[in-house]
């Protein structure tokens, strides 16, 4: 607790406000964490956090330490610095690409930059690990993590370096997982909710994590990068990279006769709109062709012609490959043809994807391998043969697969993403224990992150209004600031030092506005850098009152001198988790 020998008085301390937002910041968290003095840019992606932004983040990391404490987890601290041979056990060397950070040291030995530490907790856990009877165990660690982020942006969302919260599990078996992954899930809400977040828990994709589970818990905000699927009227939410829907109806039927695919001239018409206007037939009457390799061989993939494919989806059909669109040169060895008139009938040495919202059409038009030349009346599973799967992105106004309302697209900021790895680490790392037979097993694990800067952000993305942030008050550098309006009347420096002091002493995180400045200037710093409760003390002084205000709302009420610390305590407990 701060005490009256170390005061917290605005005039002697470092937060250096803005009036204009700066030109490079697009984001409201962006623009009020520079204006308000939270951070400083220091490189692309790269920020300092001054005075204000680094209580609030301490804030932050104590309730996700108390939270992780809880549970039994047992915090450690990985080093930033990783040589390469350990993500080279994992495969993950080269999986990473151009994310990663990578340097030599004076030897030429390859090293690099942690963006994650399943490779190092694993490598711990394997030369330390060699009983059942040392499992369950729950480590986690709050550490810098690093990206090379190609276009960081959006301030604290998009960066290079930033501070994360991981956790790792180790159990002897699914069921041994599943009870951890539930500690968690449920410790994450506890952390979000203290933290004051509107959260939305949805399924998500494991990606580079790898893994059979995992959950994101996202925060609805336009500066939000990730797009969530969700049904107001079941709860069905999911990431769209993951998320199933069944598609919108054709926009005309499909001709029920049975007719043979028929070559027609469509002279410089290369793209489904150009088609669709040529043959006065929707979009969703064609087939997208698109050509991908994986593994070094091309694939044709068949989408609805009004359809975008999932990438995500793609790849994990491609069984987790990396993969790229196919070159000029490819395509034409391959077809025949150059993009824009391809199509399935005719190819049989290529693996053919379709995307279920293919399955049962009948009649549609395709490209007919030839140039300037397509097929119509082409239907699936007779006129060529293809393996059917979910390749799609659902789109808004698709139907939900659980209740058939239809889905709501929305951005969203990941704050946490949790995960069932399963072995993908410890059989590739070689991590085994005995089990009660005295036999060798490899235990099964789990990966939990939290993004600890991304919490901030996403609470200032939720609270803000045109004079600022309005931050949760467990998480906000201050939860009062005491304002005198005229720091020359000794009546009101005397009743703003006693309030200040009674905040002290009730455990609130006061701080003493005492500059010699307009009231005016005084409120609207209060207002910018967040603080949910300002105690004003101004004329009213003389007859024993001052005014509590709420920041967020700004609603105000008059409180005796003698009370206002309590009542504004009991408002900030009414307040706390929000």
């Amino acid at each position: 607790m701060l005490n009256w020998s170390h005061p917290m008085l605005w005039s002697k301390l470092f937060i250096p406000t803005l009036r204009d937002n700066p030109a490079e910041a697009e984001v409201a968290s962006h623009q009020l964490l520079l204006r308000a003095g939270y951070i400083r840019q220091v490189a692309a992606g790269i920020y300092s956090y001054l005075f204000l932004a680094q209580r609030s983040l301490l804030k932050i990391v104590r309730i996700v330490r108390e939270e992780m404490d809880a549970m039994g987890a047992q915090e450690m601290l990985l080093p930033a610095l990783n040589p390469a041979e350990l993500w080279q056990e994992s495969g993950r060397w080269d999986a990473m690409g151009d994310n990663m950070f990578r340097l030599k040291d004076r030897f030429q030995r390859d090293l690099c930059l942690g963006m994650t530490h399943e490779e190092v907790i694993t490598a711990t856990a394997r030369g330390e690990l060699r009983s059942y009877k040392q499992l369950p165990q729950i480590w986690y660690q709050i550490q810098t993590k690093f990206r090379d982020e190609p276009r960081p942006k959006s301030g604290l969302l998009r960066v290079r370096q930033f501070i994360m919260k991981d956790s790792y599990t180790f159990d002897m078996d699914a069921a041994g997982l599943d009870a951890a992954y539930r500690k968690h899930y449920d410790a994450y809400c506890r952390i979000f909710r203290r933290c004051g977040l509107e959260y939305l828990i949805v399924e998500a994709h494991s990606g580079a994590m790898g893994g059979s589970q995992s959950h994101e818990f996202m925060v609805e905000s336009e500066a939000g990068e990730d797009f969530i699927v969700m049904c107001r009227k079941c709860g069905y939410a999911a990431n769209r990279e993951k998320a199933t829907a069944q598609p919108s109806a054709p926009g005309v039927p499909d001709p029920e006769v049975d007719l043979t695919p028929e070559e027609f001239h469509t002279p410089g018409r290369k793209t489904i709109a150009e088609v669709s206007a040529f043959t006065g037939l929707p979009e969703s009457s064609q087939m997208k062709s698109l050509v991908l390799v994986a593994h070094g061989k091309p694939l044709l993939v068949l989408l609805r012609g009004d359809h975008q494919l999932s990438e995500t989806k793609f790849g994990s059909a491609a069984g987790d490959a990396a993969f790229r669109p196919a070159r000029p040169e490819e395509i034409r060895e391959a077809f025949g043809a150059d993009p824009g008139s391809l199509g399935p009938v005719g190819v049989t040495r290529l693996r053919i994807l379709a995307d279920h919202a293919l399955a049962g059409r009948r009649n549609m038009i395709a490209g007919a391998n030839k140039d300037d030349y397509h097929l119509r009346h082409v239907t699936p599973g007779e006129d060529f043969q293809a393996e059917f799967m979910d390749l799609r992105q659902v789109e808004a106004g698709d139907a939900c697969m659980s209740c058939g309302a239809p889905v709501e697209i929305r951005k969203t900021v990941e704050v946490g993403h949790i995960f069932k790895l399963g072995y993908k680490y410890s059989e590739s790392m070689g991590l085994h224990v005995t089990n009660a037979e005295g036999e060798e097993v490899t235990p099964i694990m789990g990966s939990y992150g939290i993004g600890i800067e991304r919490i901030l952000s996403a609470a200032i993305e939720l609270y803000h209004d045109k004079d600022g942030m309005s931050l949760p008050p467990t998480i906000a550098p201050f939860t009062v600031v005491v304002t005198p309006v005229n720091t020359a009347d000794a009546a009101q420096k005397k009743a703003a030092e006693e309030i200040y002091r009674a905040c002290l002493g009730l455990g609130l995180d006061a701080l003493l506005d005492d500059r010699d400045e307009r009231p005016g200037v005084k409120f609207k710093d209060a207002d910018l850098i967040g603080v949910p409760f300002r105690i004003t003390v101004g004329k009213k002084v003389a007859g024993g009152m001052v005014e509590l205000v709420e920041r967020r709302g700004k609603k105000t009420v008059d409180v005796p001198v003698g009370e206002a610390a309590a009542r504004a305590a009991e408002r900030v407990k009414g307040r706390d988790g929000d």
